[in-house]
């Protein structure tokens, strides 16, 4: 099964290929070229806002945690000091850091920003999530599957 490293910003997929030496087994390093997450032009607006309000905001940190009736909700924090494990997502100068731990249940996410009569916030569109709650806080997610996404890509044969 491949090996996900998100955390790096160089992030490469190790494939374990199987070869004739015996009790050897070689990795196939693959470039990445996706983010974990990526923004829409409403998201990344509001991004840049958030930090031009404050004095010493670089951006946002986008992590899930658990709660609500549906299991877990998706967290919006002001970064001033991005910490170095997180992925790093940028767009036409809206920085997003992506906590490590949410990987997993963000991969393949489109961000959102939407103004409502109701509802002004982001909004998320994760294909991890298999169900949410009728009031809309709390949603439940599966994290992906990394040989699924390879598979996808390309990346490994069948």
């Amino acid at each position: 099964m491949p090996h996900l490293r998100p955390h790096n910003p160089h992030a490469h997929i190790v494939i374990p290929i199987k070869v004739h030496y015996p009790n050897h087994v070689l990795a196939r390093v693959c470039p990445m070229s996706f983010a974990i997450l990526s923004m829409s032009d409403a998201a990344a607006s509001r991004v840049r806002d958030i930090a031009s309000t404050r004095d010493d905001a670089k951006g946002v940190r986008i992590s899930v945690k658990k709660g609500g009736c549906a299991g877990m909700e998706y967290k919006v924090d002001l970064v001033t000091e991005p910490l170095a494990r997180d992925d790093h997502v940028e767009r036409d100068g809206a920085h997003v850091w992506v906590a490590p731990e949410a990987a997993l249940y963000l991969l393949g996410t489109e961000m959102d920003f939407e103004e409502t009569k109701l509802r002004t916030g982001f909004a998320f569109r994760n294909p991890n999530q298999t169900s949410a709650c009728g009031c809309g806080e709390s949603v439940e997610l599966k994290p992906a599957d990394l040989k699924e996404l390879a598979l996808a890509r390309g990346e490994i044969a069948a």
